[in-house]
């Protein structure tokens, strides 16, 4: 099998533990890394590790883009890419040893120059040939039309290809007329993009029950409207899923994680090795 990941908002994360925080004064990592990341390099990785052969695009400008590039040869990934003029954004990790705590700090991208997305659409074309699932995750960074992931879905599925979105809001709902095979938000992405009062303050309202009930319903409407798979996560919380008139509780294993950043693209990555496998 071969998988095309697409992510169109690339990132260097940078990772700093501390044993704790405390405000206003100093504070002294004792571990920190940085990595090649965005939510398509993160799928890519884990396809990697299952020995999946896997090539992703995106786009990359400034003057960081060599730094990223030798980032993800060092964890044999495979990246195509187009000149954006665009500086890759930096997110920080911090992780504290004291309260097990993940804070997330994330940078906006600038906007991508004039001609990116002519040249991401003759690459993506290019590669579509041989290809027999596509991933697209995240948001795309400033400067692509709306029409672009949409575009893409319907032209993977005129080829053939399976396609897997971890997409939400726009790109989600205007893609779903072309019949991507699953959809993998979140539970909060899904509720936003589907069920936005059960959205207040970015976060969910309503106890679980009510929940539930009215996410299963929005699930199963698009099951039946689109012919598609809807599988959704929620943290450490057992997966909610959705087909063909039937909706699913799967039970996860708990874990104690060192870090939750990124779990959600490597259960994209996973699903999307065993549906290869069959």
């Amino acid at each position: 099998m071969s998988y095309l990941t697409l992510c169109l908002n690339p990132t260097l994360q940078k990772t700093l533990r501390f044993a704790s925080i405390i405000p206003d004064t100093v504070n002294r990592t004792d571990m920190h890394r940085l990595d090649a990341s965005g939510k398509g390099i993160n799928v890519s990785r884990v396809l990697s590790q299952l020995g999946k052969k896997v090539t992703h695009l995106t786009q990359l400008g400034g003057v960081m883009r060599p730094l990223f590039l030798s980032l993800c040869a060092e964890d044999s990934l495979a990246v195509e890419w187009v000149e954006s003029g665009s500086p890759i954004r930096f997110c920080y990790t911090l992780i504290t040893r004291a309260d097990s705590a993940v804070t997330e700090l994330v940078e906006e991208a600038e906007p991508v120059g004039a001609g990116t997305e002519d040249r991401l659409l003759e690459k993506f074309e290019t590669l579509l040939e041989g290809m027999e699932y596509l991933v697209i995750s995240g948001t795309k960074a400033a400067g692509f039309q709306d029409t672009l992931v949409p575009f893409m879905v319907r032209r993977a599925k005129e080829r053939g290809l399976k396609v897997i979105l971890d997409v939400k809001g726009k790109d989600l709902v205007e893609s779903l007329r072309y019949g991507p095979d699953i959809i993998k938000p979140n539970l909060y992405e899904f509720a936003a993009t589907f069920a936005p009062e059960l959205v207040k303050d970015n976060d969910l309202r309503g106890d679980e029950p009510e929940t539930k009930d009215r996410i299963r319903a929005a699930a199963l409407n698009l099951c039946e409207k689109y012919n598609c798979r809807v599988i959704l996560t929620r943290g450490g919380k057992n997966v909610w899923a959705a087909e063909a008139g039937a909706f699913f509780e799967i039970e996860v294993k708990p874990v104690q994680p060192v870090n939750t950043i990124g779990s959600g693209d490597a259960f994209t990555a996973g699903l999307t090795a065993a549906l290869g496998d069959g």
